[in-house]
C-alpha cells in the first residue's frame, strides 16, 4: 500500500519533502503535483521503476518520459543549449512548458529518442515539486498522470490513491493542481516549433507570428 504525504503547496514541510526524496532514492515510484497537473515520477536511471510507470499508463517503448529539473544550470548539464536557447530557457523557466533539446552523455539512453538523441526537459513552477528536486540533487524521470481508464487528468490525491494505491510507493498529496497538459516545444532546430499547445504561452518564442508567415 502506498504512503500518503499532505503537503502545503505554498510552503512545503522540509521533513515530508525529505522522506519522498529518499522513496525516489529506494526505487519508488511518486505521484506528485505539478504547475500544470499530477505527474508519476522516479529516480533519474532506475530502469525498473521506469518500466512500472510504463505499466501503469500502458505506453511502449516508445514514449519517452520527461526529466523534470530544478533549475537552468541543471538543464545544461543534460541538454545541448547555444546562447539563444539559454536564452529563450531563462525567460521562460520555471513553467508549464516541456522543451525537446539535444540531449548530453549525462541522459540515459533509455530516456533519449533513439534516432534524434533528443530528450524533453522540464522545470516545474510549482513549490513541492522543486522543492523535492531540490532535496533530490538531481532530475526527476517524469510522466503525466494519465491512467487509461480514465477519462481526463486527475486532479484529486486522494481519488488518485484510492486508483493507484498498489502501484505506486507514495501519493503526495498537493492539493488541486491544474488540469493542463504542458505546452511541447522543439528546440532542436534554429526556430522553435511547437508540438503541443498546453498551458504555457507560446508568445515569448514568436511561434505564432512564424507560424502566420508559413501559412498555417
Amino acid at each position: 500500500m502506498s504512503q500518503f504525504f499532505i503537503i502545503h503547496p505554498d510552503n512545503p514541510n522540509p521533513r515530508l519533502i525529505r522522506q519522498a526524496a529518499e522513496v525516489l532514492r529506494d526505487g519508488g515510484v511518486v505521484v506528485y503535483p505539478t504547475d500544470s497537473c499530477y505527474a508519476l515520477g522516479c529516480h533519474l536511471d532506475d530502469k525498473d521503476a521506469v518500466t512500472r510507470i510504463r505499466q501503469i499508463r500502458q505506453l511502449d517503448d516508445q514514449h519517452y518520459l520527461t526529466l523534470m529539473c530544478r533549475d537552468l544550470s541543471e538543464i545544461s548539464r543534460y541538454a545541448k543549449v547555444d546562447n539563444a536557447k539559454f536564452r529563450l530557457l531563462k525567460s521562460n523557466t520555471p513553467g508549464s512548458y516541456t522543451f525537446i533539446l539535444e540531449a548530453t552523455k549525462e541522459v540515459p539512453r533509455r530516456l533519449q529518442h533513439p534516432k534524434r538523441s533528443t530528450v524533453g526537459i522540464r522545470v516545474p513552477d510549482h513549490p513541492v515539486a522543486l522543492a523535492l528536486l531540490e532535496e533530490l540533487g538531481e532530475p526527476i524521470s517524469s510522466s503525466t498522470l494519465i491512467l487509461p481508464n480514465e477519462e481526463g487528468l486527475l486532479n484529486d490525491a486522494e481519488h488518485i490513491r484510492d486508483l493507484l494505491e498498489k502501484q505506486v510507493d507514495l501519493v503526495i498529496d498537493g492539493g488541486a493542481v491544474g488540469l493542463d497538459f504542458t505546452t511541447v516545444i522543439d528546440l532542436t532546430g534554429d526556430v522553435p516549433v511547437l508540438l503541443r499547445r498546453g498551458k504555457g504561452d507560446v508568445a515569448p518564442f514568436g511561434i505564432e507570428d512564424y507560424e502566420h508567415l508559413m501559412g498555417t
